[in-house]
């Protein structure tokens, strides 16, 4: 079995599988298993069988039939796709309850996400530091972006005011943005942003476990 030379053009539903895939095999290698069936990696992600057969098949010759899948050599190819080498360095927009919660966590399982950063317009948040990340004022974005050499930013700012927001951060030449405001926000080409609405997630989670009841 060959490792992928390329990352593969994924849709974003497999993308988020696949990282939920990765969480899962670290915990059996943790664990000591050595490999695993399709149909016993469903019942611990909770995806199906044939999903999961489907994901894999877009990645080449994971697995061989009766055997099943080599739990090391997945996490291999799992996170030569989903793992950057680099240090992606991270700017804060907006420092309140959910702000604090991600700084405070600042992806701890990924060594090369790194928070660097924050931003907020309450003058009583600016100067706070939380988790070793100082709050700025958003007066200083500008400034501090670059010197901070930030190419990653995650928005916590309401719909009102994202876009403004997001404007100030493409400007300084940050081209992936996670918003956690749920109204599409206008960037230029060349420039990805990612939604999360928890309102929509919610609905969804409580969809198919009302099927499964």
């Amino acid at each position: 079995m060959d490792h992928l030379i390329e990352k593969p053009k994924l849709s974003k539903a497999t993308t988020k599988r696949l990282s939920l895939y990765l969480r899962s095999l670290k915990e059996l290698q943790k664990e000591g298993v050595q490999r695993i069936k399709s149909s016993e990696f469903s019942q611990l992600t909770h995806v199906g069988s044939a999903t999961i057969r489907r994901d894999f098949s877009q990645l080449g010759e994971l697995g061989r039939s009766g055997y099943g899948y080599d739990v090391n050599y997945l996490i291999s190819v799992f996170s030569s796709i989903l793992d950057t080498i680099e240090e992606k360095r991270i700017a804060l927009i907006g420092c309140g309850n959910l702000g604090q919660a991600l700084v405070n966590n600042n992806f701890r399982r990924n060594d090369n996400l790194n928070i660097v950063c924050a931003f907020d317009n309450d003058p009583e948040k600016i100067g706070l530091i939380f988790n070793g990340v100082e709050v700025y004022s958003m007066d200083r974005l500008d400034g501090v972006l670059k010197k901070k050499k930030v190419t990653v930013a995650i928005s916590t700012v309401p719909s009102h005011q994202s876009q403004a927001a997001v404007e100030k951060i493409v400007n300084n030449g940050v081209t992936a943005i996670l918003s956690f405001a749920p109204d599409p926000i206008k960037v230029p080409e060349g420039v990805t942003v990612h939604y999360i609405d928890l309102t929509t997630e919610l609905q969804t989670l409580i969809y198919f476990d009302e099927l499964a009841q």
